[in-house]
């Protein structure tokens, strides 16, 4: 029997997408606690930003007719610091002013000091050195927001930027998405926790930390479910555990056919499974299904997605499949993450039959260095690295070749 061909990485990429649904629930948060969170509907703004017209440098507010010439010499007939409103402007007459200031009626431009003197031994006049344009250095009421207009749109990740502008738009909560639930197990009888003693051909669990991790930083309301033993019915117990209260299930290890891997059979048994065989390196093996809540349909499923146990493999299939999940149960806008173009600073001529994806760092001179262990079990060459290559199937790279780079910035957010 003929095996099927393996899925490329977008193939996978998109079935996984073409499942996941963004989950409806919303809550309403004050927008100091609305960090990593997805808002849920559009927002208005309350207000015009800025409310008047306002002076963008220290300077004077004056009427250009006034100082169409250089070296006009004008009165200097108030002073207005912000969070102030000045008198109506008089011909020949300037205002002092202070960035943020509203500017008075009657003037039409702002000169910044820099660029005025006052002329020995006054004290209430100022000479314009540099004559203006109408509109210079003031910004407009409303020029950043106008009041009714969308400030922010559903589906944005809501970073400090973005509270900043809903403060700047009276805004003082905000309607986001619930968190999403991901629960997560690690599988092998090998693993032990660091602290405890390693038995003799045992390893410290390095996927409970760094996967936990990358669901945190995605904002989710993560389930660590420990060490799950290599044994069917403990992985199904684990499983019908993990579907009750969250959307997602994901775990390491036992993806494969081996004897002692059991995630499909056990996977099979309480929910249903698509299992893959993925052409990227490292990462080969992936899992993806659902699992029952309970024995009444109505009740629903959670996500299943099972990745490699290689520390690595784990890693970079988190990063490329579970995070665009992630984010589209969640609501996000979808945006790829961001590749360029950068120079190859290395030779790598022993190329595989698969999309590999190798641990680089960029380097002073503006390439990229390449780890020189780029083996599955080393994960000391992620944490070197600042970014993936993103090397096409069979492709061997030269020095001085442009090569697709993504950074772990872009794929951590």
């Amino acid at each position: 029997m003929t095996k099927p061909p393996m899925l490329t990485a977008q193939q996978a990429l998109d079935h996984l997408l073409s499942h996941a649904k963004s989950v409806s629930q919303a809550e309403s948060v004050p927008v100091q606690a609305a960090l990593g969170r997805v808002l849920a509907e559009d927002v208005q703004s309350l207000v015009d930003v800025p409310p008047l017209d306002n002076t963008a440098m220290d300077g004077y507010a004056v009427r250009v007719a006034d100082t169409s010439i250089s070296s006009s010499i004008l009165k200097i007939a108030q002073r207005i610091p912000a969070g102030s409103v000045g008198a109506q402007l008089e011909p020949g007459t300037a205002a002092r002013i202070f960035t943020g200031a509203p500017i008075p009626a009657g003037a039409d431009a702002v000169v910044m000091q820099e660029d005025c003197t006052i002329p020995e031994g006054s004290t209430d006049q100022v000479q314009v050195n540099v004559a203006p344009v109408t509109g210079q250095w003031i910004r407009r009421r409303g020029e950043d927001l106008a009041a009714g207009k969308v400030a922010l749109t559903s589906g944005t990740f809501l970073r400090p930027q973005e509270l900043g502008v809903a403060a700047s738009a009276g805004l003082t909560h905000l309607s986001v998405k619930r968190r999403i639930k991901v629960a997560a197990f690690f599988t092998g009888d090998e693993l032990a926790l660091p602290g405890e003693p390693l038995k003799p051909g045992g390893i410290y669990n390095s996927n409970r930390d760094t996967l936990l991790a990358c669901l945190k930083s995605l904002g989710c309301d993560a389930t660590d479910l420990g060490i799950v033993p290599d044994r069917l019915e403990a992985t199904k117990q684990a499983l019908r555990q993990a579907s009750k209260d969250h959307d997602l299930i994901i775990t390491s290890g036992g993806v494969s056919v081996g004897e002692e891997d059991h995630i499909k059979p056990a996977v099979s048994a309480e929910g249903r499974l698509d299992l893959w065989q993925i052409a990227i390196k490292p990462g080969k093996p992936l899992a993806f299904g659902a699992v029952r809540k309970s024995d009444n349909p109505a009740d629903g499923e959670a996500w299943f997605i099972g990745l490699p146990g290689n520390p690595v493999s784990s890693f970079v299939t988190f990063l490329l499949f579970v995070r665009p999940f992630i984010l589209k149960l969640q609501g996000r806008e979808e945006k790829l993450p961001q590749s360029y173009l950068m120079r190859a600073d290395f030779d790598w001529s022993k190329a595989d039959r698969r999309n590999e994806f190798l641990r680089v760092k960029v380097n002073a001179q503006g390439g990229l260095d390449l780890f020189p262990n780029q083996s599955s079990g080393v994960l000391t060459s992620a944490s070197w690295g600042d970014g993936l290559v993103d090397c096409p199937p069979s492709q061997p790279i030269k020095v001085g070749d442009l090569v697709k780079y993504i950074p772990f910035d872009a794929l951590l957010k």
